[in-house]
């Protein structure tokens, strides 16, 4: 009987409100429905937006807090607390542009509907704590609302991590010391390469569709599981879906019933490194501008991070001047750097755009400037398809080269206000039909209907076309009656247009080799392949194994030249590299896929994989476990179907970490339909059925019917609850 009393006062206890919070959690929680169909995708919806963004943080949590957490503490420069010594530079970078003051004062001055929904925000995340005592945070045991400004925009690669840590190691590493502050020139870039970033985005007039709809892919190239994929409504005006980056309160990726938006990573030249005259007066630091010396502005940064023993700490004195926070030393200056930092505005950008139901909304929402690191692609209920061509471009003197650092003691480097939308290369309904971007320059992104680069300063583009936006064009620019079905064709289709000024170069090299050559017999079988092969990947393809491991070698070889020549690694490789060069490598990539497959002729499907064994953000892989052969390969040869994948210490197979993510077609009309897959599945927790279970489809690039409508959702419900129940 005590027993069982004891047991009645502790569950009493244990069920009622600790405090106001609790009680205050409790009774928005009543507000809130939330809906998992059979693939774990939450459905939430509440009577207010900050009902629904609640409900939407308790179900991202419940799927994944440890990325939210991760994603929180690198926004707030706190991830040394939680990894150790190895990331205090990481958080000293994040800290010299965001500091927690600044963001409550933000937070203070916020319109009221944007301070409701971070504290909702606040909300959901606490509460998802307080009914989950099995969870234990790292260190993010409590949100505060202001948190939310300091993850504003949900790019995978913020405009703050241009800044290099190993320079900015270098030059606060030992404290001031004047204008011999330590400085580091980095290496050449490697003769290896890194696997391409970005997206795709292609938008279809009604004109160029078989219903006279407009059409929209969204296809993130992105870290897998980078994302969650939700649906969040409510009585407010608010119904979105897509992609939401872990932890933040808006779609960033998506669609509502009238409008759906695209983000691709933008070429844009925005952001600017000042050459700074510092002089030592007595030990006060002061900067050279229009000829007066001005002080340079310290401050006092402290970074913790975790120990064996427990927490310790490294305190820094870091300097600004107008022009922004001096990140690094060169050739005895000071190098400042200015980029896009309004976090209020960002968020607030951010979260409109998710209501934005028609073209003009949508131009309002982008009038705020403030989406600094992406392009946009656009398609809406009336037909109108547009591309935005970044959205924070400073108006700066054209005639200075601003991919170098400029001269920071003169008023004629100084930037201006951001261009506007009239003045910057965007397209809005070109007559072609169609626009696509794929980190690509915009001067081709609706083919004659595009802008002119001549037009544009350099600055609004640093890089020009890139072989994704060439099969875009390709596959785009002469088909006048897309269906969901055959825009989601094109944006698997498996020509690797990279390899077209590639191998041709390759087989003239052996055809003209003489029979004394070594090459000649010993790679005639290999050169058979490739000169037959489609230039199409696939999983039983040959030639696709052959090309990327022969390319992957050659290019690392002539990395140097390249350089040396102004060229990329492909263009040397295809107009420069000597027949030793081209013969060298093919022979190098047939031992090795013979010393690590047993025969040059491995399809492609044997090598290229997909496998999650954990729920760890640092994955590992195993070639004994179980794993799915992926088609499609690197963007980087044109593959507009994005892997990247590689080896790793103990694998021989190359395995996916990166690409084609959250992948969706959407046809707005009467009604939004769309089709759409996540890389995995929604859930992190590998006991979860939902963990893994959209794998195959992704390796297929077999898309799934969204559930936008209730009608839609109807038998599809898994579990139907309120956060906390």
């Amino acid at each position: 009987m005590k027993k069982l009393l004891v047991f009645a006062v502790l569950t009493s206890l244990a069920c009622a409100p600790s405090d106001p919070d609790v009680a205050r959690w409790e009774a928005r929680a009543e507000n809130v429905t939330i809906k998992r169909d059979d693939w774990g995708i939450a459905h939430i919806h509440g009577p207010t937006d900050a009902d629904a963004v609640f409900g939407m943080m308790y179900a991202q949590a419940e799927d994944d807090f440890n990325r939210i957490e991760v994603n929180f503490l690198n926004s707030q420069g706190r991830l040394a607390e939680a990894e150790g010594e190895a990331e205090v530079w990481r958080d000293l970078r994040m800290k010299l542009f965001i500091d927690p003051n600044d963001m409550r004062r933000m937070y203070a001055e916020s319109p009221l509907w944007l301070k409701d929904l971070m504290d909702a925000w606040a909300d959901g995340l606490n509460y998802f704590l307080h009914t989950h005592p099995e969870v234990q945070p790292r260190v993010l045991t409590h949100f505060e609302p202001w948190m939310a400004l300091t993850f504003s925009e949900g790019s995978i690669g913020g405009d703050i991590e241009r800044v290099n840590l190993e320079q900015l190691a270098a030059f606060y590493d030992e404290g001031p010391a004047g204008t011999a502050m330590a400085e580091v020139s980095l290496p050449d870039a490697p003769d290896s390469w890194e696997e391409p970033t970005g997206s795709n985005g292609f938008a279809i007039a009604p004109a160029n569709s078989a219903t006279g709809n407009a059409l929209l892919l969204i296809n993130p190239h992105t870290s897998f599981f980078f994302r969650s994929e939700l649906h969040v409504s409510s009585d407010e005006g608010l119904n979105a879906y897509g992609a939401s980056t872990w932890g933040q309160f808006f779609i960033y990726q998506g669609f509502n019933e009238d409008a759906g938006w695209m983000h691709t990573s933008s070429g844009v030249d925005n952001i600017d490194e000042y050459l700074e005259t510092v002089v030592d007066r007595d030990g006060q630091f002061f900067y050279l501008f229009d000829g007066e010396e001005r002080p340079v502005s310290s401050r006092t940064i402290v970074v913790p991070y975790r120990t064996e023993s427990g927490t310790a700490e490294r305190t820094f004195t870091v300097f600004d001047t107008h022009h922004g926070p001096i990140v690094r030393a060169a050739d005895g200056k000071w190098v400042a750097v200015s980029l896009m930092n309004e976090p209020l505005s960002a968020l607030m950008q951010s979260y409109g755009r998710t209501k934005a139901r028609s073209l003009a909304d949508y131009r309002e929402n982008m009038d705020m400037h403030t989406n600094s690191s992406n392009n946009t692609v656009y398609a809406d209920s009336e037909g109108n398809i547009a591309y935005w061509h970044s959205n924070f471009v400073p108006e700066r003197d054209p005639r200075i080269d601003w991919t170098q650092p400029v001269d920071g003691s003169t008023s004629a480097t100084a930037w201006g206000p951001p261009h506007s939308i009239d003045e910057t290369p965007n397209v809005f309904n070109p007559s072609v039909g169609w626009i696509q971007n794929t980190n690509n320059w915009p001067f081709t992104a609706a083919g004659r209907d595009s802008p002119r680069q001549a037009d544009y300063p350099a600055y609004f583009q640093r890089s020009g076309e890139n072989a994704r936006g060439v099969h875009a064009i390709m596959v785009l620019k002469d088909t006048r009656d897309f269906t969901l079905e055959t825009l989601i064709e094109a944006a698997y289709d498996s020509y690797l247009t990279a390899f077209e000024p590639l191998i041709p170069p390759l087989v003239r090299a052996w055809d003209r080799a003489p029979a004394s050559d070594p090459h000649k017999a010993g790679l005639a079988e290999q050169i058979a392949v490739l000169r037959d092969w489609d230039l199409r990947w696939g999983v039983e393809s040959v030639g696709t194994s052959l090309a990327t491991y022969w390319a992957d070698d050659l290019l690392r070889q002539v990395g140097s030249d390249a350089r040396s020549a102004g060229l990329s690694n492909e263009d040397y490789a295809a107009r420069r590299a000597t027949p030793a060069q081209l013969l060298g490598s093919l022979s190098v990539a047939s031992t090795k896929l013979e010393s690590d497959f047993g025969s040059w002729r491995t399809p492609w499907g044997e090598i290229n994989r997909y496998q999650r064994l954990t729920a760890d953000i640092v994955q590992r892989f195993d070639d004994d476990a179980p794993s799915l052969p992926v088609g499609f390969t690197s963007s980087r040869w044109g593959s507009l179907a994005s892997f990247g994948a590689r080896s790793y210490p103990g694998t021989v197979r190359q395995y996916g970490t990166s690409g084609n993510s959250f992948v969706a077609v959407v046809e707005f009309g009467d009604r939004v339909r769309a089709l759409a897959v996540t890389a995995g599945g929604e859930s992190g927790d590998p006991s979860s059925p939902h963990f893994n279970d959209q794998a195959q489809r992704y390796a297929d690039g077999d898309l799934r019917a969204v559930y936008y409508y209730p009608e839609d959702l109807a038998g599809h419900i898994e579990r139907e609850y309120r956060p906390g129940g």
